[in-house]
């Protein structure tokens, strides 16, 4: 099923996408929700991101270009790093680009959003846990990178993390191509088998660092490609079963004046 969050007359809904409509659903999503009767088509809604995680973390340097250059033995201990939740936008919303800066970096990436409490797991377990699948874009400044090598700072800024367009829980991820078109150009296409720590490694690694949560969302790297873009560029990234989550590249001050 492909769940989605999405605002019709200025009122937050939750509903389920079948063709060109959507019934809304209340309750947990996660555990017991129903149908309202309420329903939608998808051209008088305006999409939001599809889940307001708990929390986001994400992989780095996860992918390489060729099945040859996969290495033979895994990092020790794979390099995570956490993103704001308040850094969450939806589909078709401005990604603003910081204020000093002219140019960002997107990242398109399958993103994994757990579904019930995860603690100790093993690999072969992971998908037990998991509740279903969206896009990200883990959008970063590297501008604001710690000389040391911290991250924090160039992933956090508000709307370096778009989401959507939904989440489908009917999914299969172990070889699908992960997309990303800049002003109709391709930059990123890659299977998901030419990842170095496989979405099983790493949600079992993470649950035996942390206790992960439903709504807990993981990024799982980005493919080969991806670039820094400015001010109008548009960026798609596109997960065949999921859908494309488009978003522009806006300046601070573009922002500012859209928002007047």
């Amino acid at each position: 099923m492909k769940l989605t969050r999405f605002l019709h007359d200025s009122v937050k809904y939750t509903g389920l996408i079948t063709d060109n409509t959507i019934r809304e659903i209340k309750g947990d999503i996660f555990r017991n929700w129903t149908y309202t009767g309420e329903v939608f088509t998808v051209d008088e809604v305006k999409f939001l991101a599809p889940i307001e995680p708990n929390q986001i973390i994400g992989i780095g340097a996860n992918y390489v270009s060729k099945k040859e250059e996969l290495p033979s033995v895994l990092p020790e201990i794979p390099v995570f790093f956490f993103k704001p939740t308040s850094s969450v936008i939806g589909p078709d919303e401005n990604i603003v680009i910081p204020e000093g800066i002219d140019k960002v970096k997107f990242e398109s990436e399958l993103a994994v959003v757990i579904g019930k409490e995860a603690k100790n797991i093993a690999e072969s377990e992971v998908f037990d846990y998991v509740y279903g699948y969206t896009i990200g874009n883990d959008v970063t400044a590297p501008q604001f990178f710690h000389h040391d090598g911290h991250w924090t700072i160039g992933k956090s800024f508000d709307t370096f993390t778009p989401l959507g367009p939904v989440i489908e829980t009917e999914f299969d991820p172990s070889v699908v191509s992960v997309e990303a078109v800049v002003n109709g150009i391709e930059k990123q296409n890659s299977s998901t088998d030419l990842m170095i720590i496989s979405i099983g490694k790493m949600i079992s690694y993470l649950s035996n660092v942390m206790t992960l949560k439903p709504g807990d969302v993981i990024l799982t790297g980005s493919p080969v490609g991806a670039e820094l873009v400015g001010e109008g560029d548009t960026i798609e990234c596109e997960i065949k079963g999921i859908g494309v989550l488009r978003n522009r590249f806006v300046t601070q001050e573009m922002a500012v004046c859209t928002n007047k």
